[in-house]
């Protein structure tokens, strides 16, 4: 058995997709701190707070596949970042094998921000997910 940086292993020269657990420590992201275990749609929602802020590329710990590409939108203008923003969320949210479909978009501009709002479709449910971008 050889592992690779897909996610996928080789078993007699068939190759599999391992499914990522759905059990994992419970983040309480207004408190700080660690508490427990969640699982089901709770873990999912952790998932994608946890891709959706976090940069990718740069962090050591990460495969290449985690994370979302927004740094390169900072200082654009809101006709470019709309279309991007979409695109990019995509593009993070589906390298996890439990994400079927992000959809929906809708697109909010306050100022410097944008208030993105979008439906994910998962193996364990469907999530009404907000994510707030400076620009």
């Amino acid at each position: 058995m050889t592992p690779n940086t897909e996610n996928n292993i080789l078993i007699n020269n068939v190759e599999t997709v391992t499914e990522q657990p759905n059990k994992t420590y419970y983040l309480d992201i207004e408190k700080n701190i660690i508490s427990g275990f969640c699982d089901g749609i709770d873990a999912m929602k952790q998932t994608i707070y946890c891709i959706l802020n976090t940069e990718r590329f740069n962090h050591l710990i990460y495969s290449w596949n985690y994370g979302i590409e927004i740094e390169h939108l900072i200082g654009e203008n809101s006709a470019f970042v709309v279309p991007e923003l979409e695109r990019v969320i995509k593009e993070a949210l589906l390298q996890d094998t439990r994400i079927v479909d992000a959809n929906n978009f809708s697109f909010e501009i306050i100022k410097n921000k944008i208030i993105v709002k979008f439906t994910v479709i998962t193996t364990v449910g469907t999530l009404e997910m907000e994510r707030v971008v400076n620009i």
